[in-house]
């Protein structure tokens, strides 16, 4: 497989509006706690970087890289005003985002700063036009659907054809407390929310689940414990796929369950079926356009594929660089992009990372072939 890095940092930095900022940035070394999640493309080629606030002290926390004195540095997107702390109605910490088909970007906004529990309305879904950069909806996700306390809004796929989108709620806003993971379905056409799945088997984590990379456990100092964080959806839309952190299964449900509010919860859980081990912690997920799934590989260090016709996970591409691989999307010439982020080391206690490396975090392109797109361009 050939891939090779598109972006290489060995921390992150930004382009601040003013000394000031800049000055305090450095000071108090903000940048330790910085970590680029999801990254995407859109449709003008633009590469997007969300930044979760789980410390203080992050700039911006949804982001565009711009070259600067030949350097990628991070841009406050749409601007700094829609990033500032504080505003329950600007961005408060964003990990997961879509760009859709249109070119639209949907931004989930966790709303909670440094684990603090989220504020009301902080916690929300943003359509954003990139093409005329304008705000299209704001959607207050509430506390009966995701708990200002414990809520830890992961990730999102989008369907536009049904009218509905899928958030995975990973449950661990409360570190200290019991796991409270489930799923959330958004109808874009009554503009309401459910949650399902809450607590079920297939979006807790594995009790007892302690994984390593590069033979090291990951935060021995207090196991992880991370409920259903990687989503994916199929490119015919019937089929979601999900997948805990700290636990190896892939689990699947028929989204015509999901997409009819009317149907029980009991029902629902009923119906979720088990794909197998991919043999690897998974972070983030995402199908193409003809029916692969791309996962992360935690512990295998790369991207692997699972292919449903023949329920087969396979390695695609390993690297010893690769060390947690974040997130999965497509651009538009049939590369597969995602980033390493070395997240085990940035918030392991104390950091075991080395802030000189100039290959810390990595936005890695490997080419899978022409017409290949993410799920939603798919028939």
């Amino acid at each position: 497989m050939n891939y090779q890095m598109l972006l290489a940092w060995n921390r992150l930095d930004w382009i601040f509006p003013d000394k000031d900022r800049k000055t305090q940035f450095e000071t108090n070394q903000y940048w330790k706690h910085a970590v680029p999640t999801g990254t995407k493309m859109d449709h003008n080629g633009t590469i997007y970087v969300a930044v979760p606030r789980w410390a203080k002290g992050i700039p911006a926390t949804m982001n565009c890289i711009v070259s600067k004195n030949g350097k990628p540095n991070l841009q406050a997107f749409p601007n700094w005003e829609w990033n500032k702390e504080g505003n329950i109605d600007a961005l408060q910490s964003v990990m997961g985002y879509e760009i859709d088909e249109y070119n639209r970007m949907w931004i989930l906004d966790q709303g909670k700063i440094a684990y603090a529990p989220s504020r009301p309305g902080s916690q929300k879904l943003i359509i954003w036009d990139l093409d005329s950069n304008e705000l299209v909806e704001s959607m207050e996700i509430p506390n009966e659907i995701a708990p200002y306390r414990t809520s830890f809004l992961n990730d999102i796929v989008v369907d536009n054809r049904n009218g509905f989108a899928y958030i995975t709620d990973s449950g661990s806003g409360w570190p200290d407390h019991p796991l409270e993971a489930g799923i959330i379905v958004y109808n874009m056409k009554t503009k309401t929310f459910r949650r399902v799945l809450d607590r079920d088997y297939s979006t807790q984590n594995f009790p007892g689940f302690q994984f390593e990379i590069d033979y090291r456990p990951v935060y021995s100092d207090r196991p992880m414990k991370m409920g259903v964080d990687g989503i994916a959806l199929s490119a015919d839309r019937t089929t979601l796929y999900y997948c805990p952190l700290t636990a190896r299964n892939l689990y699947a449900i028929d989204t015509a369950l999901l997409r009819n509010f009317e149907i029980p919860l009991e029902t629902i859980s009923q119906s979720v079926h088990c794909l197998g081990s991919k043999g690897t912690t998974t972070d983030g997920m995402q199908a193409d356009n003809v029916g692969n799934l791309f996962y992360t590989m935690l512990e295998g260090k790369g991207i692997g594929i699972y292919t449903p016709g023949n329920g087969q996970f396979h390695k695609l591409v390993s690297d010893d660089r690769m060390i947690w691989v974040d997130g999965v999307a497509f651009d538009q010439n049939g590369f597969v992009l995602f980033n390493s982020t070395r997240m085990n080391q940035v918030f392991e206690n104390p950091q075991s990372i080395d802030w000189n490396y100039p290959f810390n975090f990595i936005i890695w392109r490997a080419f899978i072939g022409k017409g290949i797109k993410s799920y939603l361009y798919g028939q």
